[in-house]
């Protein structure tokens, strides 16, 4: 029997940390379990509290663990886009063994070679941004697998990140007791999410990641990640004003984020949406002020966004692709127009996790398999025994009785004759 491949991809955001436990097979996806935890420990995509963050992980995995029944070894860890750069590497492979047909380990050997390039001290390798391959002069992006040739070229681009940032966000995955079984850029995850890589091919495509308090802007050219740029203003910006005159929490202000009726003030009546008692002081929020007080505020927002992208629009055909926790903000979709390019609004369609605050941990799992067609290993993120050990009670339980949606059907079928 084929072992499940079970992954977990766990991605550091600026207000929470996020965790996506999922079984993938070929193409498909099936989401098994999704944690969040609010975490204060990270700031603009910095780690400023170690042990926050560190607590806020085991948590996420602690909650996953309970509800699955197994335990999670390993995961996928995103890293965030600070100081990115790009190298490309062309590197040449002979076939040597006299078959003059294209194996496996030749792709391999030509992989291991092009990951060995350095960049710089301060940066550090995270993930290859596009693989091409030239064989008999004809350039393809599928792995050239029983091919016959002499040598074949591979074109490998290759994505780095800042260093500091990469081994704090692995420190922090190791003290909270878990291996990382690879690591991948967040904007290089979400484009493969989005799709926006392969939109790429035929138009530029930015890339909009909007958290707590960074947006975080990705440049996809030609089906690769060409640049990335961080603005620091993110969604907690919008009601800062209602956030400092009311005393309210962070959750509180996204859910009143999420609650804006219309982009047209005027449009917003005078109804309470919002009602908090602390203590002496009664809290209450209309619609109109909601909108009055951040409306103009995401104005702002994207006319910033419109200059920063301005050179990349003038290129022709670009178009924006919005995606992260801001996502959830309804009004963002009415917004759509106000962007100097054509935008779109993007939340995962998967099953269990349609949030666009999961479309990092999500885009991580895709990335892995791609990169897994060549490095094939058979490493997985929960612990094999005790996963084998759950997949086996189930069976067992399924064997015994009908299944719980069974009776739940069979239940109300009966009620409903009676």
């Amino acid at each position: 029997m084929n072992k499940k491949k079970v992954y977990a991809s766990i991605e550091i955001a600026d207000s929470e940390v996020r965790l996506v436990v999922l079984e993938t097979f070929e193409a498909r996806q099936n989401v098994l379990r999704v944690e969040c935890t609010p975490c204060a420990g990270v700031k603009n995509q910095t780690i400023v509290d170690e042990v926050a963050v560190i607590n806020a992980i085991r948590k996420c995995v602690t909650q996953a663990q309970a509800a699955l029944g197994y335990r999670i070894e390993r995961v996928l860890l995103a890293i965030p886009s600070i100081n990115v750069e790009r190298a490309n590497q062309k590197v040449r492979v002979q076939i040597e063994d006299g078959t003059k047909n294209i194996r496996l380990f030749h792709v391999q050997q030509g992989l291991t070679r092009a990951f060995q390039r350095k960049l710089g001290s301060n940066v550090e390798l995270v993930n290859a941004n596009r693989i091409q391959y030239v064989i008999n002069n004809e350039v393809t992006q599928k792995m050239p697998i029983g091919l016959e040739c002499k040598d074949f070229y591979m074109d490998v681009d290759l994505l780095y990140a800042d260093k500091e940032a990469i081994f704090k966000y692995v420190y922090c995955i190791e003290k909270a007791n878990l291996e990382v079984l690879d690591i991948c850029l967040d904007s290089y995850a979400i484009g493969q999410e989005t799709a926006a890589i392969s939109q790429s091919l035929d138009r530029p495509i930015i890339q909009l990641d909007i958290e707590k308090d960074s947006t975080n802007m990705t440049y996809f050219g030609k089906g690769k990640l060409m640049t990335c740029a961080n603005l620091e203003v993110g969604y907690s910006s919008f009601v800062n004003e209602l956030k400092e005159k009311y005393n309210l929490t962070d959750e509180v202000c996204f859910r009143l984020l999420q609650n804006i009726f219309s982009n047209q003030i005027e449009e917003n009546s005078e109804v309470i949406v919002y009602i908090e008692q602390q203590g002496d002081v009664r809290v209450e929020i209309t619609a109109r002020e909601l909108a009055e007080s951040c409306i103009p505020k995401i104005r702002d927002w994207i006319a910033d966004v419109n200059e920063m992208c301005s050179p990349i629009v003038d290129l022709g055909k670009a178009k924006y692709i919005i995606t992260g926790k801001g996502a959830n903000i309804a009004v963002l979709k009415q917004m759509e127009k106000a962007f100097n390019a054509p935008a779109s609004v993007y939340k995962p369609n998967t099953i269990g996790a349609r949030d666009g605050g999961y479309a990092c941990c999500l885009g991580m799992a895709y990335v892995w398999n791609d990169i897994n067609r060549i490095r094939h290993k058979d490493v997985t993120s929960p612990n094999n025994n005790e996963l084998e050990a759950s997949i086996d009670s189930i069976k067992a339980k399924s064997g015994k009785s009908e299944g719980g949606f069974t009776k739940k059907l069979r239940s109300v079928i009966l009620n409903d004759n009676k």
